[in-house]
This record gives structure tokens, C-alpha cells and sequence, in this order.
């Protein structure tokens, strides 16, 4: 055998995102782009900042020697200065530069996380519906991915989280803007959720980590704010990236904060360091960690993927289709109008319109709907929406 049973077994179940954006490359080779509406990668379409252009240019125009070399694991001190200084500003919480780990991308700080925290069979929190990948990534370090489902409108559900909790529990792992949901979990929630996990801590005499994987934390919609985890829970470990904030995704550059005052934080962020060297990342992208310090306010248009959002959920809506509007990031969850999601996308995929189904996300009898596309791919979609609706009343 040429690789691993599991490994086969995950090929077998492979990512539905990514089968359908193949399948996507296949369509428009056969209809031609304009003819095929592809919602089913979340890669943004909104330009960058101009200042990150001008940056970059910056940047790559500085010829002192030794750039191009070897930097400490967690980054280059004035990047991770840099970013210290704006996250404590954001939330409220004084961070120094030894609180900043850079990494690459937020897949990396995750599985860096996951990679220090865990020790075999420890179990791992993950709220359903969740991005598709964080089974894998609790699996790849030893951990169970134990999930936990939330409410009809997606809110967490506390009851549900406190009874799953056991002397396994390591850590919780929350994304909030939500991919797939667009939900924004409340202050109020998030609260609650720590009054949980600091009561259950105490029993278990350690501390259980909550993970936040927050890259969509820029892109909120109607005023909603994205509560501070490090002001409601101090044993809280971000993970971001600047991927959508700066719409860079290609260039993996994201960061780990830590709590000053958590528990050992000195160990903590010791091994945070050598798991990010330990996992082969070693550090991330040096490049793009000089231009950082010069576009840290920086962000895309967000009220473009409002409008983008409104023109979708406003079409959807005249054709009967069921959801709870997002709040932020740029995906829609509609319900499937039949319990076999996957039958559904494949009778929009007949119309050449790509979506992935809410089985790959672990909530089947919903659908996802990446809107990071150009207005006209949802206008000129909405014909077909209509039509397998119809179908299927």
C-alpha cells in the first residue's frame, strides 16, 4: 500500500470544498467561466488595501544584507511588537511582543496549538457545524475531536457544552465570525461559556483551553463587534490570520496571541515556539512579516461583501429558501428543502452552479454558499437557484 489506511481513508473522504472547486475548473473549461457560478471556495475577490500594495513594494525594494535570512521561530521582534500593540489596543488587554507568536496562516496556529496542548486521547470541543478541516487537525496531534452541537440559529449551546465536557477535555475550539454560518458568537455567550470552563477547571484542577479561530474577525456586518475573548477568559489562546482581513490568503501569514496571565504562560508560549520549529513551518514567511508593520490598520472594503451578502440573501429569500442572515465572514447556510444535502448540490451543480453540502462541514440538510464572488455570478445564478427549489417542493 502506497500510503497510510488513514490517509486513504481521508482521501476517500476528501474535502468537499476543495472536490467542488475541481469540479469547478472542470465546468468552466467545458461552459466557459461566465457560464458556471462557483460558490464553493472562500478565496476573497475583494482587492487588497492600496497601502498593502505600496508596502510590498516597499519591502522589496530594501537590499540590506542578511534579510533573506534566519529569524527566531516566533518572528521578528518588531513584527511581533507590532501586532502585540494593536491586538491589545482591540481587546483591551495590555500584550507584549513575547505574547505574539507569527505563524503561517491560521491552519498553522491551530495545529501549532493543538500540537503543544495535547497529550494522546485528550479530547478536543468542536462546535457543529465547523470548518471542515478541525477534525483533522485535532487528529493529526493525537487529540479526539469531540463535537458538540449548537443551537438552530447556530448560537453555542452551554447546556450541551457543559454535559460534554469530561476529564479528557483539553481544550474548546470556537470560530467566531463562523465559517460556515456567519454567526458572531455573543458577549454574553462567550461569558457564559467561561463561567463553564473556569467552574469545570477548578474540578479538574487544571486549566481547559479555549481556542479561538478568529481570521473573519475584520469582516462583520449591520455593527455587529466581536467580543474579546482575552478580556472574558484569560486561559483563551487566538489564532488569526491576515488572510481575509487583508485578502492575502496565498501568503500564509497569521499569529498565535496568548493571555499574559495564563496559566504558565511561560511553558506555554515555550512550547509554542518549538512546536511551530517541531511541525516544519520553523517560521512564518519572513517577507511578508516586513510588510505587516507598515499595514497593521489595513483592511479590505468589508461593505462590498455586505452588499454582497444583501444581493444573496435578498435573492435567495423571493425563492423560498430558509436562513439565518450571517453577521459576518462571507458564507450563507441555507437548509436544503430535502434531508440528502448532497443530492441537493448536486441538482444545483446540473446548473452549473457549485456549492458544498452541509455533511462536509458536519450539519447535513444545510448547504454552504461562498458569496466572496462577483455580484453578477449571484445574479446570474439566482435563475437557477429558483429552478431546483421548484424541484423539489
Amino acid at each position: 500500500m502506497a500510503v497510510s489506511t488513514k490517509i486513504e481513508r481521508t482521501i476517500t473522504q476528501s474535502s468537499w470544498i476543495r472536490k467542488m472547486f475541481e469540479d469547478g475548473l472542470r465546468l468552466k473549461k467545458e461552459f466557459g467561466a461566465g457560464n458556471v457560478f462557483d460558490f464553493s471556495l472562500g478565496n476573497p475577490d475583494v482587492e487588497p488595501p492600496v497601502a498593502l500594495k505600496k508596502a510590498l513594494l516597499e519591502v522589496a525594494a530594501d537590499e540590506r544584507p542578511g534579510v533573506h535570512g534566519y529569524m527566531p521561530n516566533a518572528g521578528f521582534l518588531e513584527t511581533r511588537a507590532t501586532v502585540a500593540d494593536c491586538l491589545g489596543r482591540e481587546h483591551g488587554v495590555p500584550l507584549a511582543a513575547e505574547h505574539v507568536i507569527m505563524t503561517c496562516g491560521a491552519a498553522g496556529a491551530l495545529n501549532v496549538i493543538l500540537k503543544t496542548i495535547l497529550d494522546p486521547g485528550d479530547e478536543v470541543l468542536v462546535m457543529v457545524p465547523f470548518f471542515v478541516e478541525y477534525p483533522a487537525y485535532v487528529d493529526n496531534h493525537g487529540g479526539v475531536a469531540k463535537l458538540v452541537r449548537t443551537t438552530e440559529d447556530f448560537s453555542l449551546d452551554l447546556e450541551a457544552i457543559e454535559a460534554s465536557i469530561s476529564e479528557r477535555t483539553k481544550g474548546l475550539l470556537i470560530n467566531s465570525p463562523n465559517n460556515p454560518t456567519g454567526r458572531v458568537y455573543t458577549e454574553t455567550e462567550l461569558s457564559g461559556l467561561a463561567e463553564i470552563l473556569v467552574a469545570k477547571g477548578r474540578k479538574l484542577g487544571r486549566a481547559i483551553h479555549l481556542i479561538s479561530d478568529e481570521p473573519y474577525d475584520k469582516i462583520v456586518y449591520d455593527g455587529v463587534k466581536v467580543p474579546s475573548l482575552l478580556k472574558i477568559y484569560r486561559e483563551s489562546l487566538i489564532a488569526n490570520s491576515y488572510s481575509k482581513t487583508l485578502s492575502i490568503p496565498g501568503e500564509r501569514i497569521g499569529f498565535i496571541a496568548v493571555h499574559p496571565q495564563a496559566e504558565a504562560v511561560e511553558t506555554m508560549l515555550g512550547g509554542l515556539i518549538m512546536c511551530n520549529r517541531m511541525l516544519g513551518f520553523v517560521n512564518a514567511p519572513a517577507f511578508i512579516q516586513r510588510v505587516l508593520p507598515k499595514v497593521i490598520g489595513s483592511r479590505v472594503n468589508v461593505d462590498k461583501y455586505e452588499r454582497k451578502r444583501d444581493l444573496l440573501c435578498q435573492g435567495l429569500a423571493e425563492r423560498g429558501y430558509s436562513f439565518v442572515k450571517p453577521q459576518g465572514a462571507f458564507y450563507l447556510f441555507p437548509k436544503t428543502p430535502i434531508a440528502d444535502d448532497v443530492e441537493f448540490v448536486r441538482s444545483l451543480q446540473r446548473r452549473n452552479i457549485l456549492t458544498v453540502p452541509g455533511s462536509g462541514f458536519g450539519c447535513p440538510g444545510y448547504f454552504r454558499i461562498a458569496y466572496c464572488v462577483d455580484d453578477a455570478t449571484i445574479v446570474n445564478a439566482m435563475k437557477g437557484f429558483g429552478e431546483v427549489m421548484r424541484e423539489y417542493r
